[in-house]
């Protein structure tokens, strides 16, 4: 990833100033950056697939977001989660339907 993670710092800076520089420099920072491991892409998916697994709705979006930007398609998605369904639950499904429609849409 090119751009410099500060979500962690934006939203949390002030209030958990270590977890914010954990979340922003390693995580995005160091793992995420390893593309020679794993692409950005790919790491969107597993990603996207964990959150909608554990129903974490609100990381979901934010991270479906990350994953159209880093080139996961809406027929990928709708694949992800219809795949899932069986595996992690029928309305976690419907919730991430949900949210990939209004930004695979």
């Amino acid at each position: 990833m090119a751009k410099k993670q500060t979500a962690g710092r934006d939203a949390l800076g002030d209030f958990a100033p270590k977890f914010s520089e954990l979340n922003d420099d390693v995580l995005f920072g160091e793992v995420w950056s390893r593309e020679s491991k794993l692409s950005a892409r790919d790491r969107s998916m597993i990603t996207c697939a964990s959150l909608m697994s554990q129903g974490l709705f609100p990381q979901l979006e934010a991270h479906m977001k990350m994953a159209k930007a880093n080139g996961v398609t809406k027929d990928e998605i709708v694949e992800i989660i219809t795949h899932l369904a069986f595996y992690a639950g029928w309305p976690k499904a419907w919730s991430a339907f949900d949210i990939a429609k209004k930004i695979f849409h």
